[in-house]
């Protein structure tokens, strides 16, 4: 996280912005996560720490996260923007639950071969892509009731 932290503070300084106590908190906050999380419920977490934090601070806070390569933006459907955190040496797609909205992160070599095969059938050189599956989970298939219809973010690595 340390390194991070420090990758942080250099955007910071090269976008000719300050590395205040409520930016250097929001990003721990963030680092610290380890699923997908909604701007609210990052606000959530850090608010109880400086009551002086506002949401609009933590959008801007994650916006400078995106800017600086630290966090992707996901949209899972519903209109809702997610943040998680970019990591460079590992690609990794979604599948999402349409009922609960729990997401599941995956990796298969045999899908990302098989997508490189059908771009260069094509004449086509894939410069990044997202793959997001959507359906039920195992749990909301399982419930007779078919789950609360809440909206959760819930990694699962």
């Amino acid at each position: 996280m340390q390194n991070k932290q420090h990758k942080f503070r250099q955007h910071l300084v090269r976008s000719g912005l300050k590395a205040t106590r409520q930016r250097e908190l929001i990003a721990r906050a963030f680092f610290a996560t380890n699923t997908h999380i909604s701007a609210e419920a990052l606000y959530r977490r850090v608010s109880g720490r400086d009551r002086r934090i506002g949401l609009v601070t933590v959008y801007r806070t994650l916006k400078l996260l995106k800017e600086a390569g630290l966090a992707h933006e996901r949209q899972f459907g519903e209109g809702r923007a997610l943040f998680e955190h970019a990591s460079s040496d590992r690609h990794h797609d979604h599948m999402i639950c349409s009922h609960c909205g729990k997401i599941v992160e995956f990796e298969n070599c045999e899908i990302e071969a098989l997508q490189e095969e059908v771009a260069r059938r094509l004449g086509f050189t894939i410069q990044y892509h997202k793959l997001e599956l959507y359906g039920r989970c195992k749990d909301c298939r399982a419930d007779a009731s078919g789950g609360t219809g809440r909206i959760r973010a819930v990694g699962a690595r």
